[in-house]
């Protein structure tokens, strides 16, 4: 079995560590104004780039 043969730092335990973390999403703001992520379509009003990509139909009960 492995055993440590010097204590870590906290600094060093720390610096190690770095990288662990939970990458946080970027968001951009579409024309009509609700959060996307970037490259993608916008759920909300289906743009793209100011283009209409996929049309929303209005939902009826």
């Amino acid at each position: 079995m492995a055993v440590q043969q010097n204590k870590k730092s906290r600094s060093r335990k720390g610096m190690r560590r770095s990288h662990d973390r939970v990458a946080v999403p970027s968001v951009i703001y579409c024309v009509c104004g609700e959060p996307t992520l970037p490259h993608r379509v916008c759920p909300a009003c289906g743009k793209y780039h100011n283009r209409l990509v996929v049309s929303k139909k209005p939902v009826t009960e």
